[in-house]
C-alpha cells in the first residue's frame, strides 16, 4: 500500500533562510524570498535594457517596452492630468514589479529539482510596503501643496453643516484604510489562486493513489480545475498590477486636486 502524500498549501509561502540562519538577533539573512525578489528585479531589469535599443524598425521587445511605458503614462495623464508626470516613474515600478512577481510565481520552475518558485507579492509585507510608499506620496504632496487645506478633502462639497463633523470622521477613516486595503487586495488574491493550485494538486494525488474509477475520475476533473485556475490567476496577476496602479493615481490625484 503505498504511503500517503500529505499536502500542506501554505507551506509554499513559508519564508526560509539559504544564507545565514533564523536565530534571534543575526542580521544576515538571505531568505528564499529575497533570492527571488532578486530573481525579479533582475528580470525587469533584463526587459528593460533589451527593450532600450531605440532601433530605427523596432522589434517585439521595443515594443513591448514601450508600449508599457506609454499604457502607464496615458493612465497618469487620465486620472492625474499634466501633473502627473513626476509620479510615471513610481507608478511605472509599482506596476512592473508587480506584473513580473505574480508572473515570476506562476512559472513551472518546480519541474526542476530542488527549485521552489515564490511568489513576493504573496507577503502581506511587500504589498503593505507598496502601499505605504504610494500612501506617504499622497500625503506628502497633499499637505506640501495645500497645507492644512489637505483637510478639506475628507468634507464634500455640499455637506450639510450640521453633518460635516461626521461625514468628515467617516472620509477620514475610509482614507486611513486606503493602504491597508490597497495591499490586503493583491495579498489575498496572490495567496487565494496559489492554495487552490495546491489543493487540486492534492485531489490529484490521492485520486491516483486509490486507483478506484471515482478517484481517477475526480484526478482527471482537478486537472482540469488546475488548468481553469492557471488560466485565471494569469488574468488575475495582470489585472491586480493594473489595479494596484490605477488606483495610486487614483489617490494622487486627489491629493493633488482634492476632489
Amino acid at each position: 500500500m503505498a504511503a500517503e502524500i500529505k499536502i500542506d498549501p501554505m507551506h509554499q509561502f513559508q519564508i526560509d533562510p539559504i544564507f545565514g540562519s533564523a536565530a534571534p538577533g543575526d542580521p544576515f539573512v538571505f531568505t528564499n524570498s529575497a533570492l527571488w525578489m532578486l530573481i525579479v528585479l533582475g528580470s525587469i531589469w533584463l526587459f528593460m535594457m533589451g527593450g532600450l535599443k531605440r532601433e530605427l524598425v523596432p522589434g517585439r521587445w521595443q515594443m513591448a517596452v514601450e508600449g508599457i511605458t506609454k499604457f502607464i503614462t496615458d493612465m497618469v495623464d487620465t486620472n492625474i492630468g499634466p501633473d502627473g508626470r513626476r509620479y510615471v516613474p513610481w507608478i511605472f515600478t509599482i506596476f512592473v514589479f508587480i506584473l513580473f512577481s505574480n508572473y515570476m510565481g506562476m512559472m513551472p520552475f518546480g519541474i526542476v529539482p530542488g527549485v521552489h518558485p515564490f511568489t513576493v507579492t504573496s507577503q502581506f509585507t511587500v504589498t503593505g510596503v507598496m502601499a505605504i510608499i504610494s500612501f506617504s506620496i499622497v500625503l506628502i504632496v497633499g499637505f506640501w501643496k495645500h497645507g492644512f487645506h489637505f483637510f478639506s478633502l475628507f468634507v464634500p462639497h455640499g455637506t450639510p453643516k450640521p453633518m460635516i463633523p461626521f461625514i468628515f470622521v467617516v472620509e477620514l477613516l475610509s482614507f486611513m484604510v486606503r493602504p491597508f486595503s490597497l495591499a490586503l487586495r493583491l495579498f489575498v488574491a496572490m495567496i487565494a489562486g496559489h492554495i487552490l493550485v495546491k489543493v487540486f494538486a492534492y485531489f490529484i494525488i490521492q485520486g491516483l493513489q486509490s486507483g478506484t474509477a471515482m478517484s481517477i475520475g475526480i484526478s482527471i476533473l482537478s486537472f482540469v480545475f488546475i488548468v481553469a485556475v492557471n488560466v485565471l490567476e494569469l488574468l488575475v496577476a495582470a489585472i491586480q498590477a493594473y489595479v494596484f496602479a490605477l488606483l495610486t493615481s487614483l489617490y494622487i490625484n486627489d491629493a493633488e486636486h482634492l476632489h
